[in-house]
């Protein structure tokens, strides 16, 4: 019997041939913490007694969730990051000086790379599985016992084939995708299970794309998500300084998967995830029949808030209004990325049509900050969740959907279809 990409990796590290259901103690390539999660690790890194990072090159803090700190609490967590970083001398510490949503900032830094074993205090690390790694999210006792030894310990996951076939159809992308996988499996159907990107449909998607697929296993249940290294792959990490040599693994063509699901991408509408379940995705073509007036929208987030979500956003909000009933917050990944689209003359495009946007952070994504909702008040969100209370006030509604929906909602008031304008 063949191996799947994610068995391979977990052999490769373990430096024997592994199959799914086995548990291994492996080392880890790089673990993540951010200003919530890493002070809950350090104190158990510093109960355990341990006084040197096992492998401080593969260990970084982002802080991304409250930064610059919204209050005092947010402060005070923040400064034992930041004690931390510099007592041990981490190369890896991003603060306010280079600040950036961790699941974006890393891939950008050449941090995380294709054959990896990641881990992460936060349950969207499976985003990175978009490089060809495993990466998974985990608590922050786990963070800590990987500071201290350097490795961890796994139960290698079973695999969902996921085949994409076709060819995108207009204003279709990574997020349409997901939102459809996550509909037919609902937020559980893939439970501790690997989602493995297949298809022809791949070469259509962007790295962007994929990103935006791999965050949004966990959504339904997953271990992990994870794309082959292709040309499409090379090209993203052609101009960046690697922390390591990649390690490239593909799935062998017996290897087993416990199910496979095919979605035909040229006939797929927009998807809208309704409330309050990522799984509850309706097509845009309902959505727009259900005439839902919207108080908010929000362009951002670890999911869609790279430079091809504002540049979609930009093409559809260029010589046009937020509704007068409306706000429109865009939130950046990056500062690379904001840099980026300000050089690109986006910036100027959202603010005459009346958006705002914030610094890069995670805040309105959790209900931190920088976006809140009130008491019945209804959001377009690009992000990845919307279960209640998500944003803000537990009678407040989040619908998920792309960066296109998000903008033509924004202009009409109401959830739109962006394949019209």
């Amino acid at each position: 019997m063949g191996q799947t990409i994610t068995e391979k990796i977990f052999s490769e590290h373990a430096k024997e041939q592994v199959k799914a259901g086995d548990i291994v103690k492996v080392p880890v390539d790089m673990t993540i913490g951010n200003d919530i999660t890493t002070p809950i690790s350090i104190r158990v890194f510093e109960d355990a007694g341990a006084t040197k990072l096992a492998n401080p090159d593969g260990f970084s803090i982002v802080l991304d969730h409250f930064i610059p700190t919204k209050d005092i609490a947010s402060a005070n967590q923040a400064k034992i990051s930041r004690v931390f970083a510099k007592k041990h001398s981490l190369k890896n510490f991003f603060d306010e000086k280079d600040m950036g949503i961790e699941h974006a900032l890393l891939p950008e830094k050449g941090l995380v790379l294709p054959g990896d074993v990641i881990i992460g205090a936060d349950s969207h690390t499976c985003t990175h599985g978009a490089l060809g790694a495993f990466a998974t999210g985990m608590g922050s006792t786990d963070l800590a016992f990987t500071m201290i030894t350097g490795l961890n310990w796994f139960k290698v996951p079973e695999a969902i084939k996921v085949e994409f076939i076709g060819k995108p159809a207009p204003r279709i992308y990574g997020k349409d995708l997901i939102l459809e996988v996550i509909r037919q499996l609902g937020v559980s159907g893939a439970l501790y299970k690997t989602l493995e990107f297949v298809g022809e449909g791949l070469k259509h998607l962007s790295m962007d794309d994929r990103f935006s697929l791999c965050n949004m296993a966990i959504e339904a249940g997953a271990k992990n998500g994870i794309v082959a290294v292709d040309e499409v792959t090379q090209e993203f990490l052609k101009d960046k300084s690697l922390a390591r040599e990649p390690k490239l693994h593909y799935s062998d063509e017996d290897a087993h998967y416990v199910q496979t699901v095919t979605i035909d991408i040229s006939k797929l509408e927009p998807v809208v995830a309704y409330p309050f379940l990522p799984s509850n995705g309706k097509p845009i073509s309902q959505a727009t029949a259900d005439d839902i007036a919207i108080d908010q929208v929000f362009i951002g987030s670890c999911t869609n808030g790279r430079l091809s979500d504002l540049k979609i956003a930009a093409e559809i909000l260029r010589g046009k209004k937020v509704a007068y009933d409306t706000r429109l917050i865009i939130t950046p990944a990056t500062q690379k990325v904001a840099r980026e689209a300000q050089h690109l003359g986006l910036y100027d495009i959202f603010y005459d049509a009346g958006a705002v946007v914030s610094n890069p952070t995670c805040g309105a994504c959790l209900g931190g900050y920088m976006g809140i909702l009130g008491k019945g008040e209804k959001c377009v969100s690009t992000s990845n969740r919307n279960f209640v209370g998500r944003m803000g006030d537990r009678e407040s509604e989040v619908y998920l959907a792309s960066s296109a929906v998000a903008a033509a909602s924004a202009i009409a008031g109401k959830i739109a279809d962006p394949r019209e304008l």
